[in-house]
């Protein structure tokens, strides 16, 4: 691991409000991702499944992780099995937790070899009445490939069917959508390492740069701060790149005149950051790429404050349409009297803003939480509006994380540039 391990605290507390969560004589069981082949004798770098390190903090593959409060042997009501070494596997592939370290990483006292758990497992289920398994059910998840978690719960279907196996999905979404104090200040970090890659990159663009040689001088800064890398595949986006909304082709030069969004974001011990950034190439905003960016981030710094406990995703995304759909009237690209005709279920502006403008952040970028429920206080969402102009060659983006708190929300990415003049002064420097 890059990064400082996290206080056990964390998990200590997430397990807890699980336990609170699970009905009387349950077992939860959730396995660790997955080592996933990339060719010949090569695996994909290693991603701990997200719900196995909120409640547990291990960082490692063959992990499994039992919840059991009502387990009539105390030694399973919270039970950790991690990988076995050996000094083959210490020679040719490094260091693995031991035991003790197991232990304080995860605040679990109870830590058994990987090789053990389907004796136990036998033993566990002749006494619990229902299993909560882990199943993905991210609603933006397409699940092709039958990953651990599901290939478990079809086999306990076929060796335990009388026993009652119940989703943990659900429960899942609902706490991980609450952040801890602690996880806030990782977000914190991760929002942290984002910036300095941010004004690493005022000081780098010039015309005639490759968007690649951009995000290099991204990954550069990431990497020499101890992030894990890329939250998710960033997007470097010059001139007309930027109204192809999942643009990471990244190939590009970025031409004199122009203006370059960047989406990208750290992950620093597993948890996210999510920015967006749109600036001239040539270090001035002409007057109307000036005029559309103070538009769009208008309509973020209007949106970020709507973000409020009690109202539901669907009632701020119309909120902020209204919003936008004022800032595209005086910016000359909608006309009131048209607007006032408009088709109600299909608004105007959705022709220059086409997507949602938040989506809950942690573990995942795009993590895990009800969008239909009603938002709640230690909630982190995203703040993304944008503004697309494929005649005029203009795409703005402007993105910052939020939080959600009890007396106001809190910009974790507030100390960010983000003014024109801001951005203009340190491309000059």
């Amino acid at each position: 691991m890059k990064y400082t391990a996290i206080n056990p605290e964390l998990f200590v507390a997430n397990r807890k409000r699980l336990e609170a969560k699970l009905v009387p004589n349950s077992m939860a069981i959730l396995f660790a991702n997955d080592e996933m082949p990339r060719s010949a004798d090569q695996s994909f770098p290693f991603r701990q499944n997200p719900d196995l390190f909120w409640l547990s903090g291990i960082d490692q593959e063959q992990t499994i992780l039992i919840i059991y409060p009502d387990c009539p042997n105390s030694a399973y009501k919270e039970a950790l099995f991690i990988r076995k070494t050996n000094a083959h596997i210490a020679v040719w592939e490094g260091h693995k937790y031991t035991i003790e370290e197991a232990r304080q990483a995860s605040g679990i006292e109870h830590i058994y070899w990987y090789e053990s758990f389907e004796s136990v497992l036998g033993s566990l289920m002749s006494y619990c009445e229902n299993v909560y398994v882990n199943i993905n059910e991210n609603d933006r998840a397409s699940n092709v490939v039958p990953y651990k978690d599901i290939r478990f719960a079809n086999d306990l279907k076929n060796r335990f069917p009388a026993h009652q196996i119940k989703r943990l999905g659900p429960i899942m979404a609902e706490l991980r959508a609450v952040k801890h104090e602690i996880e806030i200040e990782v977000i914190k970090k991760a929002c942290g390492i984002t910036r300095d890659a941010f004004i690493r990159v005022l000081q780098f663009m010039k015309p005639g740069v490759k968007e690649f040689e951009i995000e290099a001088e991204i990954i550069h800064e990431f990497i020499r701060q101890g992030a894990n890398g890329h939250a998710y595949s960033p997007i470097i986006a010059s001139g007309k790149n930027a109204c192809v909304l999942h643009y990471v082709d990244n190939n590009q030069v970025c031409k004199e005149g122009d203006l370059v969004l960047m989406d990208f974001g750290a992950e620093y011990a597993n948890y996210a950051s999510d920015m967006t950034r749109t600036i001239p190439i040539n270090g001035k905003f002409s007057p109307r790429q000036k005029e559309v960016y103070n538009a769009t981030l208008f309509v973020m710094n209007q949106a970020k404050e709507l973000l409020r406990p009690g109202k539901t995703l669907a009632d701020y995304n119309a909120e902020v349409g209204l919003v936008m759909e004022e800032q595209l009237i005086q910016i000359g690209l909608l006309k009131k009297d048209e607007v006032a005709k408009q088709d109600k279920n299909n608004p105007l502006y959705k022709k220059y803003f086409m997507h949602g403008t938040s989506h809950f952040m942690g573990i995942d970028v795009h993590d895990i939480g009800n969008r239909y429920a009603p938002m709640q206080v230690g909630n982190v969402f995203t703040c993304e509006p944008g503004i697309y102009i494929p005649e005029e060659g203009i795409g703005i983006r402007i993105e910052n994380d939020i939080y959600i708190g009890e007396h106001g929300n809190i910009d974790l990415m507030g100390d960010i540039p983000i003014e024109v003049e801001e951005i203009e002064m340190l491309m000059r420097k």
